[in-house]
């Protein structure tokens, strides 16, 4: 069959991943998707079962810190495009390692934008290199205020300094290479298939096995909650209609404070399993904060709503909801992932 495009997504067996796969796959039957991951804890092909055997998707298990791995794919599937998401992503884990940290968001990256455009150097006409990237490179906000696409870059983890770093590259091989490149920076993410570890997954984990909740400080950090199946959306809209060389910020206009967010799932929790109101908060605990830790993220996306068209389609009581009613149907899911490994972290970061 001869393919529109062929568009390699990496990291497309992760988080968010996985939702962009399962949307290009579904939604282009006209485009050759080819998902390339190394499948390290947080990815897991079980989360693209429904498409596996789709005529238009194929699988590369390949580590984007191998420049030559990546060649080959590129040779093998004749790939005119890519959306990179790859990436070491867990702010605890890059104080604890900041090294892979540098490995995979900065080398790996520089490596898919060598390699684009040295097989794209006959023509950049029609290719696009869109680079996922996170609102933490802007640094921490205060009570007032938002990010924008303008702002001033202050990451303050290593895990927002090496994502800080990887956008730099990718807007210099636009401005030296003239690579066509997009880039789209977004808020927190939540819903179906998340690794227990962030946040509204680790509390549902955590609230089924009447386990304590663990909370930094004292609660009081803000952040703006983007549905994944609405970051899939605007990552669709941007790489079809977004302008080359430009950034576009991804928000759900949603800020909670995470302690307000805890009690809304635990009250949610308790509704869903028929426990007494008010019982799944007495397992709230109080930890140790974070080193470094931004006070509020909040996005403006203007642009992308005012340029492109694209909203988010659900309130977050909506989309928490569905989430919930998820991990409550795939309790299978959460057990394959939540392996000895995974139990060993969890004990050192949330003791």
């Amino acid at each position: 069959m001869e393919f529109q495009k062929r568009i390699l997504v990496t990291g497309g067996a992760g988080f968010i991943g996985s939702h962009l796969v399962r949307r290009l796959v579904k939604h282009y039957p006209a485009y050759l998707i080819v998902n390339l991951d190394k499948l390290t804890y947080a990815g897991n092909l079980e989360n693209l079962s429904d498409v596996k055997e789709a005529s238009n998707y194929r699988f590369e298990k390949i580590d984007v810190q191998s420049l030559e791995g990546i060649r080959n794919v590129f040779q093998r599937h004749a790939i005119t495009d890519v959306i990179h998401l790859a990436a070491e992503s867990h702010v605890d884990r890059s104080i604890d390692g900041p090294l892979e940290f540098v490995f995979t968001n900065v080398v790996g990256t520089v490596n898919l934008l060598e390699v684009a455009r040295s097989f794209w150097l006959d023509s950049f006409e029609n290719r696009v290199f869109h680079h996922v990237s996170t609102d933490e490179v802007y640094g921490s906000l205060g009570d007032t205020g938002f990010f924008t696409e303008a702002t001033p870059y202050d990451p303050r983890s290593p895990y927002s300094a090496s994502k800080a770093s990887s956008d730099h590259f990718v807007r210099a091989y636009y401005h030296t290479y003239g690579l066509p490149v997009k880039i789209s920076n977004c808020s927190n993410n939540y819903g179906s298939h998340h690794f227990p570890e962030k946040l509204i997954p680790l509390m549902i984990h955590n609230l089924l096995n009447e386990k304590p909740l663990p909370v930094y400080g004292n609660g009081s950090n803000i952040r703006d909650w983007l549905w994944v199946e609405d970051h899939a959306s605007a990552i669709d809209v941007i790489f079809h209609k977004g302008k080359l060389g430009e950034s576009y910020n991804v928000g759900g206009l949603n800020e909670w404070t995470n302690l307000d967010l805890v009690h809304y799932l635990c009250d949610l929790m308790d509704r869903k399993l028929g426990k007494p109101e008010g019982s799944s908060r007495a397992l709230i605990h109080f930890v140790k904060d974070r080193a470094g830790h931004d006070y509020r993220y909040a996005i403006d996306a203007r642009k992308l709503t005012e340029e492109l068209g694209w909203k988010p389609s659900l309130r977050f009581e909506e989309g928490l909801e569905r989430t919930v009613e998820w991990y409550l149907r795939h309790p299978e899911w959460v057990e394959q992932v939540t392996s000895g490994a995974y139990q060993a972290y969890y004990q050192k970061f949330y003791k």
